[in-house]
């Protein structure tokens, strides 16, 4: 499952690390890509949604509509 989330927070490649080291702490294997520009946080991962979205709020970095 392909989640696409909004995370207006997101200021540079830092916040990227970040974001992407905190979902791989939950899962290893998960696919994250992190677009900086676009504010974006794209995640395949067999976590749940909600899981996934606890754990990039955890970093810091609130979600849009979360």
């Amino acid at each position: 499952m392909a989640l696409k989330l909004s995370v207006p927070n997101i200021a540079c490649e830092s916040c990227a690390t970040k974001i992407t080291d905190s979902i791989h702490v939950m899962e290893p294997d998960a696919k994250v890509d992190v677009d900086v520009k676009a504010k974006t946080v794209t995640v395949e991962a067999a976590a749940s949604e909600e899981s996934i979205k606890q754990v990039i709020v955890a970093a810091g970095y609130p979600i849009e509509g979360y």
